[in-house]
């Protein structure tokens, strides 16, 4: 039981980690010593995305999963509603590419945008 919650906590952190990497530079607004952690969320979430490399988070999830006495992914409101959400099915490497397009956008408009208020707030 302990190494399952363990499992899904960190899909969690998994969840959280790609949604700082979108839309973390929105927190910048509220919070803005965050530009030191936002940058490189993004420059990884990029290289994982277009170089198509994995992340380190699944195998130690894959091994909790084990420990806990689990094949896969089926069973559970975190399996069910998040791990496609992390992991769509038919995710090719042109799909990877896109989203990784998608982040580079997403992230440049929020930063002009920022850029743009902290000059004009000087």
């Amino acid at each position: 039981m302990l190494w399952r919650m363990a499992a899904d906590a960190l899909v969690l952190v998994h969840l959280s980690f790609i949604l700082f990497v979108l839309l973390g530079g929105l927190l910048l607004l509220r919070w803005p010593r965050l530009i030191w952690l936002h940058p490189p969320a993004v420059a990884w979430g990029i290289v994982v995305e277009c170089l198509h490399l994995g992340c380190p988070l699944t195998p130690w999830e894959n091994q909790l999963r084990r420990m806990a006495g689990q094949a896969g992914y089926d069973g559970g409101f975190i399996e069910h509603y998040l791990i496609p959400l992390i992991y769509p099915a038919g995710l090719t490497p042109q799909i990877q590419i896109g989203l990784g397009a998608i982040v580079v956008l997403v992230n440049l408009a929020v930063y002009t945008w920022l850029i743009w208020r902290w000059r004009n707030k000087a």
